[in-house]
């Protein structure tokens, strides 16, 4: 992994989230390409719940400033950035004092999830490849991990498919265990299709369960890790078909040397 660049992608990152799987491999995956000298990238939401004094967050005037566009409504994208102690490692939040100042993350007090979750998605893809391009760092893998950034694939291979800036970057999504019953908004499929995407494309969207957003961010994917462990039989039958690389990481705690594997053999395609 020596000189390659990695880009991660999650909404829960240690020591920034509570402590989750997702938080915890979004942490230890960076960590270990960092180590074997790869260059590192973390792009996750500014939840209000994030304690930026304590962490030393600090807006990046230069990357901020633009609007995206939401199901015709502009947006404005602020960009704040804090290393991880001891880890040499940067963080780039994706902000918005609409979408991300308030107190839960993706929950409100009564466990429901936010209405605009699904809008807060789009954004967070969007602003994402707003702020890559403005960096002008030129990732060669690019790994989501979890339903929060399941549209960056999409996006990636479809709006923003003349980027040259992307065009030889590796997608890898890991699937995590589904953390919401139900569906996001009805509506996500009109809304993605706003942005001039077909809706033959994303069918799945018409009902945009989990697992549903999981199948668009594989099928837009180079590979994909598979995390979890209560995986439904169609979602399995699923990666089958698309025939792309599926690595299965039961041992967690000692998933470095197959990930190690499993990026250079993504690369090599």
């Amino acid at each position: 992994m020596k000189d390659k660049k990695v880009l991660y992608v999650s909404s829960e990152v240690l020591p920034y989230s509570p402590y989750s799987e997702l938080a915890k491999m979004s942490f230890e995956a960076p960590r270990m390409v960092n180590a074997n000298g790869g260059q590192i990238r973390i792009f996750m939401p500014k939840f209000g719940n994030i304690n930026e004094r304590r962490h030393q967050l600090h807006e990046v005037i230069r990357l901020s400033g633009i609007n995206i566009v939401i199901n015709d409504i502009d947006v404005p994208l602020i960009i704040k950035v804090a290393s991880i102690p001891k880890e040499r490692i940067q963080v780039y939040f994706i902000d918005n004092d609409e979408y991300f100042h308030r107190t839960g993350t993706l929950f409100d007090e009564q466990n429901q999830m936010y209405p605009d979750n699904d809008e807060r998605c789009i954004f967070f893809a969007k602003g994402i490849v707003e702020t890559v391009k403005k960096l002008n760092w030129l990732p060669d893998i690019i790994h989501i991990h979890g339903w929060v950034s399941s549209l960056l694939p999409l996006y990636l291979r479809t709006y923003y498919k003349d980027e040259p800036i992307f065009s030889e970057s590796k997608i890898i999504t890991s699937v995590f265990d589904s953390d919401y019953e139900g569906t996001l908004d009805s509506k996500l499929i009109n809304k993605v299709a706003f942005d001039g995407i077909s809706k033959k494309t994303v069918d799945p969207l018409k009902n945009p369960t989990y697992f549903n957003l999981m199948r668009i961010a594989v099928k837009y994917s180079d590979g994909v890790v598979v995390v979890t462990e209560d995986m439904p039989e169609d979602f399995h039958t699923y990666l089958k078909n698309v025939k792309k690389p599926v690595l299965f990481n039961s041992d967690k705690e000692t998933f470095q040397d197959s990930y190690r594997d499993f990026y250079q053999k993504i690369l090599k395609k």
